[in-house]
């Protein structure tokens, strides 16, 4: 028999302090199983100990806000009595581990977020970061996460729709898989997971548990270590065919009036869903594991407590609905098991063969939970950028740029992924700067996106947060939608080094100061500490995920180019090249500080831009962000069946300088559009125009083939894995 003690404790993640109160809690020395239980509630992946302090920073609330944080998953008004609910979630060190499950379950868990509060989910994106191409680990790992997530979602029938991918060698043993799902319900059908009714019975509905997953939420709240590889075990093992079926079930039990209460069973399995439900609704709740559905012999009480076996959920149901249930689940071919009934003791009992293999009180597992402010060291703001070699030829410094694996066409990857399954997609990667997903039975839409800049975050966290908000809220406004809330998923190293404490302080700050300048509620959320390995953190990583709406989804604007329009630059340019891709793939210097976020000109820029798309003046409309106005103005001639001719003057810098807040439309009517500006005080310059031959020709004169231009762009990827 294991033998409880501090040692055995501090192997499950909890320190000595943390021990002590687990003792002073209980008034005895605990169970394995209730030290397990402890020790998962109270990890930083479940407790958010090192992070809760700074998040309350974070703007929440909004007219346009039902639900904000706290609950599985975000949730907006989006008109006509519909809702949007939606969340992102990180499922980095189970994605190095074993990449594939690791991505599919990663997919598998959010989207179980998203339906367990009763919508149907209409889109998926992620966010990718990996190490350095050169080395063959990035290229197994890239592999499994993209045939994972493609793998889960294509089969479970939700489209996968957008998201973006980075590499750099801090993320070399730590990639960041983060996973995006956005889900639409009736505004008065929204489930929520507090428990209530005494004696309401406790139903297990979906997979059977096995001993996958266990510790799962422990070893993601650790750093890595050479031998970390072995740790597959812990990474659990999805089917996206049972989760489809689960998603049917819910969704059909939702339509009657049985459900009480509902939690998908997440990281930390039964533990979290059963803790969570009761301690939100203020009851007690009693389980008994023998009639949990067991894919294994021999399970303990331990093992089925903290199993994390997917397609999952908990349910808690009115008694006289229990059978009609029941009838609904076995109709879907899922288990469906009566495990235990709230009570009015506050308190978890749980029983394993006649035993009591655990009872604790509820509310301290909550509210006597960890919370440290932990000591934080500011970094210091980077040096100006001295002076840069501005030599390279304009055509031979975009070839590159658009050929590197920052900028390279992703077609290699989404092509993977089925992005217009359930026909509702208007408009698909490469094809706008937010997906646009159209609302059925209605003329409205979502854009949906998913952005930040992990080499601006590490040199300035608090403008590289505020610059991951503004882009995302950009990203929405040159599709024509409007912005309205943000999901985030905050990947950094060991929060009990100061400085990577500092870098998470200073990121909130700036998301803070964007969401409030640009009215961005943050609704949900995810915090992933430790990514780390052998002591080298990744880039701080604060991914933002955003969602805003159009009235009517034909007023979707793209940014691929026709003949016939004028290219005009929206926004401000000094040609700012600290951090940018330009000084890191032409001139190998990773130096400088990020460019400056003016939030008072991003709102005001992004506002005359949407206007504009709506009153339908605008042919084509694309941010300016990584490589700049040209790399921007080569996606356009790329994305569409035109080429372009570039007249502005400028050196280097004016063409791939990354200031931001700005845009490029192409419009029919440039003295309208510059008058327009004009009057609303917004810098607006004509940068050329379209043409109907395949080239773009540079102000420099010299001609590059969109043929030409295609090869570099679509190169890596496939050359990469040939």
């Amino acid at each position: 028999m294991t033998h409880v003690n501090a040692e055995l404790a501090k192997s499950f993640g909890l320190n000595a302090e943390e021990w002590g109160k687990v003792l002073e809690i209980m008034g005895r020395t605990p169970s394995l199983t209730e030290l397990g239980i402890f020790s998962v509630m109270w990890s930083e992946h479940c407790s958010y100990k090192s992070s809760r302090v700074w998040l309350k920073e974070l703007p929440t609330k909004a007219p346009w806000v039902i639900h904000g944080p706290g609950e599985n998953a975000g949730v907006i008004d989006i008109g006509e009595g519909l809702a949007a609910i939606f969340k992102m979630e990180s499922h980095n060190h189970p994605s190095f581990i074993e990449p594939y499950q690791g991505a599919a379950t990663g997919v598998g868990g959010i989207l179980r977020d998203v339906f367990t509060m009763g919508a149907r989910p209409v889109a998926n994106l992620n966010a990718l970061r990996f190490g350095d191409p050169k080395l063959p680990v990035t290229k197994r790992v890239v592999d499994g996460v993209v045939r994972g997530i493609g793998g889960y979602g294509n089969c479970v029938g939700v489209p996968t729709v957008g998201g973006e991918v980075n590499f750099h060698p801090a993320y070399n043993g730590n990639p960041l898989v983060n996973a995006m799902t956005v889900g639409i319900a009736k505004q008065d059908k929204i489930f929520l997971s507090a428990a209530a009714g005494v004696g309401n019975p406790v139903v297990y509905v979906g997979s059977k548990t096995g001993r996958d997953g266990i510790h799962g939420a422990t070893m993601a709240s650790t750093e890595f270590d050479a031998a970390s590889e072995d740790k597959r075990p812990t990474v659990q093992v999805g089917d996206p065919f049972t989760e489809k079926l689960l998603i049917e079930a819910c969704l059909e039990l939702m339509q009657t009036d049985a459900i009480v209460a509902i939690q998908d069973m997440g990281a930390a399995g039964l533990t979290s869903s059963s803790v969570e439900m009761a301690g939100k609704g203020g009851v007690g709740i009693e389980l008994t594991l023998d009639d949990v559905p067991q894919r294994e012999t021999g399970m303990t009480a331990y093992e089925m407590m903290l199993s994390e076996s997917q397609e999952r959920m908990l349910l808690v149901l009115k008694p006289e609905r229990s059978e009609m249930a029941r009838a609904i689940i076995e109709k879907w071919d899922l288990d469906y098991a009566v495990i235990g009934h709230i009570t009015d003791t506050g308190r978890i009992v749980v029983k394993h063969k006649g035993m009591v293999e655990a009872d604790i009180p509820l509310a301290p597992l909550s509210d006597a939970a960890p919370l440290y402010r932990r000591p934080i060291a500011e970094t210091p703001k980077p040096a100006p950028l001295g002076a840069v070699d501005l030599s390279a030829p304009l055509d031979e410094a975009l070839l590159k740029l658009i050929a590197s694996p920052d900028l390279c066409s992703r077609r290699w990857i989404f092509d993977q992924y089925d992005s217009t399954v359930g026909g509702q997609t208007v408009k698909r990667p490469a094809q706008a700067d937010a997906a646009i997903v159209k609302l059925e039975d209605t003329k409205r839409a979502l854009a949906v996106t998913a952005d930040c800049t992990p080499r601006y975050c590490v040199a300035d966290a608090e403008q590289g947060g505020a610059q991951a908000v503004a882009e995302a809220w950009r990203n929405i406004t040159a599709t024509g939608a409007l912005p309205l809330a943000v999901t985030d998923n905050m990947n950094f190293g060991n929060p009990e080094k100061p400085e990577i404490m500092g870098q998470f302080a200073s990121a909130i700050k700036g998301m803070a100061a964007a969401c409030k300048a640009l009215d961005f509620p943050v609704v949900s959320g995810n915090v992933s500490l430790y990514n780390e390995t052998e002591g080298r953190p990744i880039l701080p990583t604060p991914a933002i995920g955003a969602v805003g709406v159009l009235e009517d989804a034909a007023q979707a604007a793209g940014y691929g180019l026709t003949s016939g329009l004028e290219l005009v630059l929206v926004g401000a340019t000094k040609g700012e090249l600290g951090r940018s891709l330009y000084l890191r793939e032409i001139l190998g210097r990773e130096d400088g500080a990020p460019p400056v976020v003016d939030l008072a000109a991003e709102r005001k820029n992004g506002d005359f831009v949407r206007a504009q798309i709506l009153a339908g003046k605008v042919a084509a409309s694309h941010d300016v962000s990584d490589g700049g106005v040209l790399v921007a103005v080569a996606e356009m001639a790329l994305a569409g069946e035109a080429g372009a001719e570039l007249t502005a003057q400028g050196d280097a810098a004016f063409w791939f300088g990354e200031d931001q807040a700005r845009y490029v439309l192409a419009v029919t009517n440039t003295a309208a559009l510059l008058e327009a500006a004009r009057e609303a005080g917004i810098p607006a310059e004509r940068i050329g125009h379209t043409v109907a031959t395949e080239k773009l020709t540079l102000p420099n004169g010299i001609a590059i083939s969109l043929t030409q231009l295609r090869e570099a762009h679509e190169g890596f990827f496939p050359q990469w894995f040939a």
